[in-house]
């Protein structure tokens, strides 16, 4: 059932056949913004009209999607209407232990300049002044956010003479923390849209009010129900893994949806009541998917869509890299010699499928507006084509 389903929709789960950025995030509930490059490579391959501007519209310009942190305490891009059901279904708790931590350390490690007050009270004050900094200027770096909010340049000092334990300011950790709280998002990139350095904006750009408040159950119901829709039917396992919840915390987010176990080739998945029905059956189609891309990283489970080809596409850390799919399973991967597109099958598909393989690469060179994109955790097998 899985394996037909992703071959029936192709790398993506049910959406227009010329989606916008915001259908695409959504029809895969949220799109992998850890390399930047990621989120525009992803659309391009489930539009083929859109061009790396509309992604930078989008983000930039009207935004319709926003990058914030959720699962697993990583970046994502959403749909700015599913920004609330991501926050408060996954990043506020994260964002509960990023603040006790450092409030702790403020409390307890040597300061410079000292801290004048409890430290949490502390905190809130520095992260007031940096959303008025931020509301002013509309966006701005974490230097320039700073130089506005001196004390952001607070730093910690080393309390023993390990070389890991260096003087660090904590300009970076309040700011990272105040965008899991939901108060920041991620702004313009420093330099190009594959730029790892970014600005800062206030979440009221998005939300006037700020980011509105949801019930954690009632989130994390929403979140659980949107991936079950796009990548059910899966397991408990896929499930908490892809979210980041504990066991319990999955279960009973599970026990509130009206769902249905399946057989999963001997171990039992999950799917929602209403989608028990298969997909209609299309003509197989070849795509190249970047690294980290939703579609592989949908599941904690993937040996049912990926085969033998693990070794080959998945850092030591677990990451993937560019995976070329044909009829719904991985059969190789890509990567990029210069600004040219270079790939290699990992199986035997025989020469028509190999064809579309080939148009699918030649279709998105030109797209990429001669940019070469190196992936932030590279594969031995990308490593290897990028020569």
């Amino acid at each position: 059932m899985r394996r037909h389903r992703l071959a029936s929709a192709g790398p993506v789960a049910s959406a227009p056949a010329e989606p916008t950025v915001p259908d695409v995030a959504d029809a895969v509930v949220a799109l992998h913004a850890t390399d930047p490059a990621s989120v525009y490579l992803s659309v391009l391959a489930r539009n083929p009209t859109a061009t790396l501007a509309d992604v930078s519209d989008a983000l930039y310009e009207d935004r319709s999607v926003v990058k914030l942190l959720g699962m697993r305490r990583t970046m994502f891009v959403v749909p700015t209407g599913t920004g609330p059901v991501v926050h408060a279904g996954a990043a506020a708790e994260v964002a509960q232990r990023l603040r006790r931590r450092l409030v702790k350390e403020l409390r307890t490690v040597p300061t410079e300049p000292e801290i004048d007050g409890d430290a949490d009270a502390w905190l809130t004050d520095v992260e007031d002044g940096a959303e008025r900094v931020l509301l002013e200027r509309g966006e701005a770096l974490a230097n320039q956010v700073a130089a506005a909010e001196p004390r952001l340049r607070t730093a910690l000092l080393p309390t023993t003479d390990k070389k890991w334990d260096t003087k660090q300011n904590v300009t970076s950790r309040v700011l990272t923390l105040m965008g899991a709280e939901g108060r920041l998002v991620r702004g313009r990139p420093a330099g190009t849209w594959q730029s790892r350095q970014h600005r800062w904006a206030p979440a009221r750009a998005l939300w006037p009010e700020g980011l509105p408040p949801l019930p954690e159950d009632e989130a994390r119901t929403e979140l659980a129900r949107q991936w079950l829709r796009a990548f059910g039917p899966g397991t408990v396992a896929d499930l908490q893994w892809w979210t980041g919840w504990t066991l319990g915390a999955t279960r009973k987010t599970l026990a509130r949806l009206d769902t249905v176990e399946v057989d999963l080739d001997g171990t039992p998945g999950i799917v929602l009541a209403d989608d028990v029905d298969p997909d209609p059956r299309v003509e197989p189609s070849a795509a190249l998917l970047p690294a980290l891309d939703p579609t592989p990283m949908g599941w904690q489970g993937r040996d049912w869509f990926l085969g033998a080809h693990r070794d080959a596409l998945f850092d030591r850390n677990g990451n993937i890299g560019p995976t070329v799919w044909w009829d719904g399973r991985v059969v190789g991967g890509w990567g990029m010699r210069g600004d040219e597109i270079v790939w290699r099958l990992l199986e035997d598909i025989g020469t028509e499928a190999a064809e579309a393989v080939a148009g699918a690469a030649a279709r998105l060179q030109p797209r990429l507006e001669s940019a070469s994109v190196t992936p932030t955790f590279r594969t031995p097998l990308e490593r290897e084509l990028a020569g």
